[in-house]
């Protein structure tokens, strides 16, 4: 049985602390890139509580996909918006969440972000990335960008960091390596890189980061 929406934050103000927990609850955060970096950043953010998701991805579930982000073999083929957001309804059905199913640009970016406190880049691709980074910085000073890179391959996970760049970017990785080097993107230390950006988002609704 689900408990009630009064036990469910009952149980995460106990854990978090009530006006901690009030942060997260009232925060709205913007997942842009549905694939290893960002569904395990919207699952770790669910489980946190934080009030509202975005979720913006134009994809599909490959199978190539599953030995690193939160999908089941059996929603191979459809959109990960769709996808993502019945899985994060079973984890925590009182997150309320917001799916974008296109590709996010220049042109619809401030569209798609304008009611994000903080936003999470979690592209494969550098030019998206370098796009979100330049378009949320440049146009959309107000917000917290927590960006990634570098997080492929089986080096240590201690090389996974976070820094903060500017009073409102941080960037997670080890900003070296690549998807293309050696073995790519394996699956524990993408999640690394991920946990280190949902943490970034806790830290700062929580003032300390």
């Amino acid at each position: 049985m689900i408990p009630s929406r009064d036990e469910w934050q009952a149980a995460l103000e106990l854990r978090h602390g009530r006006e901690r927990q009030k942060s997260f609850s009232s925060a709205v955060v913007a997942v842009c890139g549905l694939g290893g970096l960002g569904s395990n950043i919207a699952v770790a953010l669910a489980r946190a509580g934080i009030g509202k998701l975005i979720l913006i991805d134009f994809d599909r579930v490959d199978l190539t996909n599953l030995h690193r982000q939160q999908y089941k073999a059996e929603q191979i083929g459809r959109l990960k918006t769709e996808a993502l957001s019945e899985n994060l309804k079973e984890i925590a059905p009182y997150t309320a969440l917001e799916t974008h199913t296109v590709r996010i640009d220049r042109e619809n970016a401030a569209a798609l972000l304008k009611e994000a406190d903080i936003v999470c880049e979690a592209f494969d691709d550098a030019e998206y990335k370098a796009m979100l980074v330049d378009t949320v910085t440049e146009k959309m000073p107000g917000k917290y960008l927590i960006a990634a890179s570098g997080m492929a391959g089986l080096g240590s996970a201690n090389d996974i960091k976070t820094r903060r760049l500017t009073n409102r970017f941080y960037l997670c990785g080890d900003e070296v390596s690549d998807a293309a080097d050696e073995i790519g993107l394996v699956s524990a230390r993408v999640m690394l890189c991920a946990a280190h950006q949902a943490h970034a988002v806790l830290q700062i609704l929580a003032k300390e980061a």
